[in-house]
């Protein structure tokens, strides 16, 4: 099984947000942490399961330091 980074993202008077770099566009947000989890594994697992549906590739999971190595995911 694959694993995939989520990036957390909050902003004062905001829920949380998730994004994942691997699949750009891919967004969800969550009123505390867990729900944003929860909702960006559901995110995620409906995203995968629309490319597989349409014949697209899945892409190879970034490596954590390559991910951090930009400065707009940090």
């Amino acid at each position: 099984m694959r694993s995939y980074i989520g990036l957390i993202h909050k902003d004062p008077d905001s829920d949380f947000g998730v994004s994942f770099p691997d699949f750009p566009g891919v967004v969800t947000a969550g009123t505390t942490l867990d729900d944003a989890r929860a909702m960006a594994q559901e995110a995620l697992a409906l995203h995968i399961e629309g490319l597989t549906e349409d014949g697209e590739a899945i892409p190879e999971p970034s490596l954590l330091e390559e991910v951090m190595s930009d400065p707009d995911n940090r």
